[in-house]
């Protein structure tokens, strides 16, 4: 055989790097298509068994007479979905005399816990004002608290410098009140229903006599009238 075509019939020295190469790129891509099935086999399993996180809700209440009422100036106002006891508080009148919580079973409660430090509670007071003028009556009564530890003459000279005429001086002298009611911030409002139960609250200021104020808080004396 003559040196050409031995030469011709021998394997290039190449082939090797070239076999190894396309060794390497068949290996390359059957292990992207594994890892692609297997991340998407995850992927889809992760999808059916867990939930998509969602946000919670300005309410935890579905259902109920003030289901959906929490709207607009009332959006912060949260809703029980379950009634809450509400523990025996005791409090002083502008003369100085005891007075529980108690004595206002049988209506609705609009209970505001403020102080003549706090900005926010005296901006509200006059709206709380209204509302009292507006729906205060037998099965409703707004009572807002002082909480100063001055003494009853502080929150007493601001309800003057206001002219509130239908708001009646209230006063924790105990200090306890708010730990009683694990309120944690000025103003704090809660409703009580005619039961003495609370089924709602509101942390920070609102406008209390707005129209969806007003429509929430007439559900709540329509649903109190209406229970056994």
């Amino acid at each position: 055989m003559s040196k050409d075509k031995r030469d011709a019939a021998a394997p290039s020295s190449n082939w090797p790097a070239y076999i190894l190469a396309a060794l390497l790129a068949t290996l390359a891509g059957f292990f992207a298509v594994y890892v692609n099935s297997w991340s998407n086999g995850n992927r889809d399993a992760e999808t059916s068994l867990t939930p998509p996180l969602r946000r919670a809700p300005a309410s935890t209440a579905g259902e109920g007479p003030l289901a959906g009422l929490n709207r607009g100036d009332m959006a912060t106002f949260l809703i029980h979905r379950v009634p809450r006891d509400v523990p025996p508080v005791t409090f002083s009148n502008d003369k100085g005399a005891r007075v529980s919580l108690g004595d206002w079973r049988g209506k609705v409660v609009l209970l505001n816990l403020w102080a003549t430090w706090c900005q926010p509670c005296l901006k509200e007071m006059p709206a709380l004002d209204r509302l009292k003028a507006e729906l205060g009556g037998e099965n409703f009564d707004v009572i807002a608290i002082s909480v100063d530890r001055g003494g009853i003459e502080k929150p007493r000279k601001f309800l003057q410098k206001i002219n509130a005429e239908n708001l009646a001086l209230y006063h924790d002298d105990s200090g306890k009140l708010t730990a009683k009611l694990k309120v944690v911030g000025m103003p704090t409002t809660l409703l009580i229903d005619a039961k003495g139960r609370e089924i709602g609250r509101l942390a920070g200021p609102a406008e209390w006599d707005s129209s969806d104020a007003v429509a929430l808080l007439r559900a709540a004396v329509s649903a109190g009238s209406a229970a056994p």
